[in-house]
């Protein structure tokens, strides 16, 4: 009777120490997926789930603070009451003082005001505006890059760059080419958009640093970082 009595009194003391937050994060009126809310000071957190909506129950502290966080956008930052439940809707902005990075032919990332040739570089958020199923129908947006479909049958094309043929543009994975001078007529085909994070143009001649290959231009595709990524929910 008293280890009954005992245990019932230990489980309410455990279970009034705990406090459970919830809420929705969005990105410019978009859910975040994969977005970390942690409390401040602890390793106490969670990810939003692909519809931006997180449920957190940690231990009552001293002034907590929860704090929300994605790559690219300024961390959200807010004191929690005990009463605090649910905390709404979240929007978080983009930050603009982010330094643009860029991958050059020697692998290592520079800053784009650093590199050696201009370089444009493309989001995910702008090809949103055009979904298509591969990369190669989203580049036809970008100015200056035109997709060109050589084979109804078997469905290869390839991409001009200011004029130049598609064996004169090089495709690039993370810094790394792919299938050579072949690149554009088997490759982007097979790669979808919802794989790539951003997007790395170099238009005109880039020989220094790609070799011959690049004489239309360079295409960099970055593909997203798994912790990035939206989850799988079953």
């Amino acid at each position: 009777m008293y280890l009954r009595l005992l245990a019932f009194v230990l489980f309410c003391q455990f279970t009034f120490a705990q406090q459970t937050l919830t809420g929705t994060v969005y990105a410019e009126k978009i859910p975040l997926g994969g977005a970390a809310v942690i409390i401040k000071g602890t390793n106490q957190g969670t990810i939003t789930d692909a519809s931006g909506i997180f449920s957190l129950s940690f231990s009552k502290i001293k002034n907590p603070k929860v704090m929300i966080s994605y790559l690219g956008y300024k961390t959200f930052i807010q004191k929690i009451k005990q009463t605090d439940k649910d905390l709404g809707n979240i929007h978080l902005f983009p930050n603009d003082e982010l330094e643009e990075v860029v991958v050059s032919g020697t692998l290592k990332p520079v800053s784009k005001l650093k590199s050696a040739v201009p370089v444009e570089v493309y989001s995910k958020r702008f090809f949103q505006s055009n979904p298509t199923p591969s990369i190669f129908e989203a580049l036809e947006i970008v100015n200056g890059i035109r997709p060109q479909l050589n084979c109804n049958v078997c469905n290869t094309g390839d991409i001009h760059i200011n004029g130049q043929e598609g064996s004169y543009t090089m495709i690039l994975i993370d810094g790394l080419p792919i299938v050579s001078g072949l690149s554009t007529v088997y490759g982007l085909s097979g790669i979808p958009q919802s794989l790539i994070e951003r997007v790395e143009i170099v238009k005109g001649p880039a020989s220094t640093l790609y070799g011959s290959e690049a004489i239309g231009g360079v295409i960099n595709l970055i593909t997203k970082i798994p912790e990035n990524a939206a989850k799988l929910i079953r």
